[in-house]
C-alpha cells in the first residue's frame, strides 16, 4: 500500500503523514505540499505540489505513477481567514476577490487533484480518494447562516466528491471517494474561532489525524460520495 498526503506542510496534513508512517502497512507516503516540510521519518517521499498550478499537480501525478498506484489519496488543504479575508457574518460583507481565493484553494484544487491523480489510483482492488472538507458546508444543518464564501466552497466540494465517486465507480467497484470533517483542530485555520469551542472538542492535530484514519479504516464502497465527520458519522447533503 502507498498513500500520499497533499498539503503535507500544513498541520492536519503533517499530523496524517506522521499517522501513516507509524502504521507498518502503509508503505511508502508521499508529502507533497507548496512549502518544505522539514525533516520526515523513513518511508515518506516529500514532494512539491502547488495546489493553484495544473501543471504542478500533473508533475507530481505523473512522477508517483512511474513508481506505481496508490492506494490512498488524502488532501488536506483549505482556506478560511487571513488579515484580509475573514469569514463573513453578512451578506454585505461579501467581496468577489474573498471568493476567488476561498474556492481557489477549498474547491477548484482539490478537483484538478482529482482530475489527475484519479487516473492513477488502482482499478481493481479497495482505494480511497478524501479530501477535508467541513460540516459547515452542509445545506440541510445550515442553521446560523453566514461564512458565505467558506460554506459555499465546502458545498461545492462536496458535490464534486459525490460527481468523482459516480464516476470512479465505472472504473472501480472497490473504491471510495469521500470528503472528511477533522473537527475543530488546533491550527492556525481555526484559530480566531476557537473561543466558543469547548475544550473536550478542540483536537491537536495528531488526535483528529488518529480520528480521521480510524474512519478511513471502516469505510467501504457503501460510503462512496458521501462526508463523513471525525467520529464516523455520516453529515447531511
Amino acid at each position: 500500500m502507498s498513500a500520499i498526503v497533499i498539503g503535507a506542510s500544513g498541520g492536519i496534513g503533517r499530523a496524517l503523514t506522521l499517522a501513516l508512517a507509524r502504521n507498518s502497512k502503509s508503505g511508502t507516503i508521499y508529502a507533497l505540499s507548496r512549502r518544505k516540510t522539514g525533516d520526515w521519518p523513513s518511508g515518506v517521499v516529500p514532494g512539491y505540489l502547488d495546489l493553484l498550478d495544473e501543471a504542478s499537480i500533473k508533475a507530481a501525478a505523473d512522477r508517483i505513477a512511474e513508481a506505481g498506484t496508490p492506494d490512498l489519496v488524502l488532501i488536506s488543504t483549505g482556506f478560511l481567514s487571513d488579515g484580509e479575508t475573514q469569514p463573513e457574518k453578512s451578506w454585505r460583507h461579501q467581496e468577489l476577490q474573498a471568493y476567488r481565493r476561498v474556492f481557489d484553494i477549498s474547491t477548484f484544487g482539490p478537483a484538478l487533484i482529482a482530475k489527475h491523480f484519479l487516473p492513477i489510483m488502482p482499478t481493481d482492488r479497495r482505494a480511497i480518494f478524501a479530501a477535508l472538507s467541513a460540516r459547515v458546508g452542509s445545506i440541510s444543518d445550515n442553521g446560523l447562516g453566514g461564512w458565505h464564501a467558506y460554506r459555499a466552497s465546502k458545498a461545492a466540494l462536496n458535490m464534486l466528491i459525490r460527481n468523482f465517486a459516480i464516476e470512479w465507480a465505472r472504473r472501480n467497484d472497490q473504491a471510495v471517494c469521500v470528503g472528511l470533517h477533522p473537527g475543530t483542530v488546533d491550527t492556525g485555520l481555526s484559530k480566531p474561532f476557537q473561543s466558543n469551542v469547548p475544550e473536550d472538542r478542540l483536537f491537536s492535530a495528531k488526535q483528529s489525524a488518529s480520528y480521521l484514519l480510524d474512519v478511513i479504516e471502516r469505510l467501504s464502497p457503501a460510503d462512496t460520495g458521501k462526508v463523513f465527520d471525525w467520529a464516523g458519522k455520516e453529515i447531511p447533503a
